[in-house]
């Protein structure tokens, strides 16, 4: 298909969920048997794109430094980490394949809740589908508390982690209005990363 201004001509998917719940080891799951079925993935994280672009300019050097900045900072990291994502994917996947983006509908700042998925970046990425990964708010604390190299504390306990829920789904689907995205939901249940990665499979298949 080629760009008819609202697709882009591979197919797009962003993957969203709060800090912890286990995104990236679904999307590695995802990988695996996407590409035993043949079909062409590539999987980027959006905040790597941006620390990559904050660390060329000097303004921070650690990913979770990214969400302190001054949010007029962030919007314009936002839009450059977006263009460059789909320059990178255009060479790589060319007309057919899958781009996957791995980042949050939702994001915890200093000032307030953010979202991740704002129209400047959504113009950009012109996602078939926003997917977002889900766990109990029980499951996702204790993941948060075994990964030791992400600084996480201003986030919450487990009621701060079910609002955040709440609102990253509803932030997500707000965001799928803008370009007729289809809204999954997949629970990353503790142990079945795999299940949920078979079901995106799926539901990407479709598309």
């Amino acid at each position: 298909m080629a760009d008819s201004g609202l697709r882009h001509p591979f197919k797009v998917v962003i993957v969203t969920g709060v800090p912890g719940v286990g995104k990236t080891t679904v999307l590695s799951e995802f990988k695996k048997k996407a590409e035993e079925e043949g079909l062409k993935v590539k999987i980027v994280n959006f905040g790597t794109y941006m620390l990559d672009t904050a660390v060329k300019e000097g303004i921070v050097d650690d990913r979770d430094k990214i969400r302190t900045l001054p949010l007029r900072r962030q919007l314009e990291l936002q839009r450059l980490a977006a263009q460059a994502i789909i320059r990178d994917a255009a060479k790589e996947l060319g007309s057919d394949g899958v781009l996957l983006v791995d980042t949050h509908a939702l994001v915890k700042t200093v000032a307030g809740y953010w979202p991740g998925l704002p129209r400047h970046v959504l113009d950009e990425l012109k996602p078939d589908m926003i997917a977002v990964i889900e766990a109990s708010p029980e499951e996702i604390v204790a993941r948060q508390a075994r990964d030791k190299t992400r600084y996480r504390a201003d986030i919450g306990g487990v009621e701060g982690v079910k609002r955040l829920l709440e609102n990253a789904r509803a932030a997500s689907i707000a965001s799928a209005v803008h370009y007729a995205s289809t809204v999954a939901i997949i629970e990353n249940k503790e142990g079945k990363a795999d299940e949920a990665a078979s079901q995106l499979l799926e539901l990407v298949k479709k598309l």
